[in-house]
């Protein structure tokens, strides 16, 4: 039994809120159970150095945690000068996941920069932040559209995030902190609506897995992934 009650491939309530902020091109509020990030994807006419006059767009992203988005207050990582290597990580991963499925040369000299600010943590903040800078990102990007800066869609398909994991020998969908902190074996897996994998990490945590094991947290991703996009496309009213 997990300690909240869901079954192994159960995954925990979630919902993405649309246009939750009203300054920025596209923003939604995204929660994964006690999970909650703020997403917002703002749309700026220039690109980073090294793209200039290559005809194509890039999107990027930031993340950052609230100070009591945790059991305990966390200092600022403004107020220590530096980010730390977690917070880089998962930055990157992010926008590594949207770029995967946006055509960055139908974007044009444009570049969308998605910045997800974890409000409150109770496990799979990266997965939340994904699976929301996605709705974001559809957002702003419509606009772009409908504005007729761009003629094409650039974003070719969904992509999503979830966690997986080993807990007391049993593999188990989108873990809570309790799940995560106790875990024998966890990963994140992120997946686009067309079957495709961008990225998997899966880490022992004292307790290793077979193949088999590996392709039961997959089946379990895939499970929880078909929830998060026709969740996705319900806020984005597609």
């Amino acid at each position: 039994m997990r300690p909240s009650g869901r079954a192994p491939d159960q995954i925990r309530e979630l919902s993405f809120e649309p246009g939750f902020t009203i300054h920025a091109e596209g923003s939604c509020l995204v929660s994964f159970g006690g999970t909650r990030v703020l997403v917002t994807a703002s749309v700026e006419d220039k690109v980073p150095p090294f793209l200039r006059g290559k005809g194509q767009g890039w999107v990027t992203a930031e993340y950052g945690m609230l100070p009591r988005a945790t059991h305990t207050r966390g200092n600022r990582e403004a107020a220590k000068g530096k980010q730390s290597g977690r917070t880089q990580e998962i930055q990157r991963l992010i926008g590594r996941s949207l770029r995967a499925v946006v055509d960055l040369k139908a974007l044009g000299e444009r570049q969308i920069i998605v910045d997800c600010d974890v409000i409150q943590a109770d496990g799979g903040t990266r997965t939340a932040a994904i699976s929301g800078a996605w709705v974001a990102l559809r957002i702003a990007v419509d606009k772009l559209l409908a504005a007729k800066a761009i003629a094409k869609d650039p974003i070719q398909t969904q992509v999503a995030a979830v966690s997986c994991g080993i807990h007391n020998g049993t593999a188990v969908l989108d873990l809570d902190y309790v799940e995560d902190s106790t875990a024998g074996s966890d990963g994140n897996f992120v997946l686009t609506a067309d079957g495709a994998i961008v990225e998997a990490q899966l880490t022992a945590e004292g307790e290793t897995f077979d193949e088999e094991g590996l392709l039961r947290l997959l089946r379990l991703a895939r499970i929880g992934c078909k929830a998060i996009f026709e969740a996705q496309l319900r806020a984005t009213g597609r």
